[in-house]
Formats: C-alpha cells, sequence, structure tokens
C-alpha cells in the first residue's frame, strides 16, 4: 500500500475541509498573472479545474475541446485572453456554487459575443 498520495487528492481533500481556500487559490492565480509569473498562474488554475470538478465539465461549459484545456493550462500554456477569461469565469462559478452563493456554475456565453470590456472614450480609444 503506497504512504503517499496524489497532489490532487490533497488538494480537493483540503478545498473540501477549509471554506474559503478554493477562493485564495483563484484570487492567488489572479495575482500571479498580474505580476507576470503566467505559467505559474496556469499551474494553480489546472490545479483548481482538477479540484472542483474537473476538465471534461469545464469543457462543456466553456465549449472549449478538454485536450484544449489541457494543453492551455500547462507550465507553457499560452490561452486566448477570451479563454483565460471563460476558463476564470467558470472556475469563479465552481467556487460559488460550491460556498452556495450560487446552484451551478454559468453555461458558456457564445463565442460570438464579446467579453465586457472598458467603456471607449470620444476618440473611440479605450
Amino acid at each position: 500500500m503506497a504512504l503517499t498520495r496524489s497532489t490532487s487528492e490533497t488538494l480537493v481533500e483540503l478545498i473540501e475541509q477549509t471554506p474559503g481556500l478554493a477562493q485564495g487559490l483563484l484570487d492567488e492565480a489572479v495575482t500571479l498573472l498580474r505580476e507576470g509569473e503566467v505559467g505559474t498562474c496556469l499551474l494553480h488554475l489546472r490545479d483548481l479545474v482538477n479540484a472542483t470538478g474537473g476538465f471534461e465539465p469545464l469543457a462543456s461549459q466553456t465549449g472549449i475541446p478538454s485536450k484544449s484545456l489541457h494543453r492551455m493550462l500547462s507550465a507553457r500554456g499560452n490561452p486566448a485572453t477570451r479563454n483565460l477569461a471563460l476558463i476564470l469565469l467558470q472556475l469563479q462559478a465552481r467556487i460559488d456554487a460550491m460556498a452556495g452563493k450560487t446552484a451551478q456554475a454559468q453555461p458558456a456565453p457564445s463565442r460570438h459575443v464579446g467579453i465586457p470590456h472598458a467603456a471607449t472614450d470620444d476618440a473611440g480609444l479605450a
């Protein structure tokens, strides 16, 4: 019998036992992204996906194939901004659902509809 277990199993258990841990990990991933630590951010997001339901449900929620999600959320991943936003939105919805804030994760928005952005000034520049 093995005396060790996978990091994913440990993380799932910790998230179940520790309210707020998943939100803290998501917040940390966003902080890492802002600080330019993209590879580490993506690995944190991958761990969160595994700990909050897995890649297959995320694929159906975002409309992004599971295999593509696995590639995006690797140390050398390079997700498009739109895809990263979809992943972050779904992870937040999962975390909110775990905390009892909402019933379930949100359906994926249409891939043809732009993600909301800051209003433009009179000259049409952001």
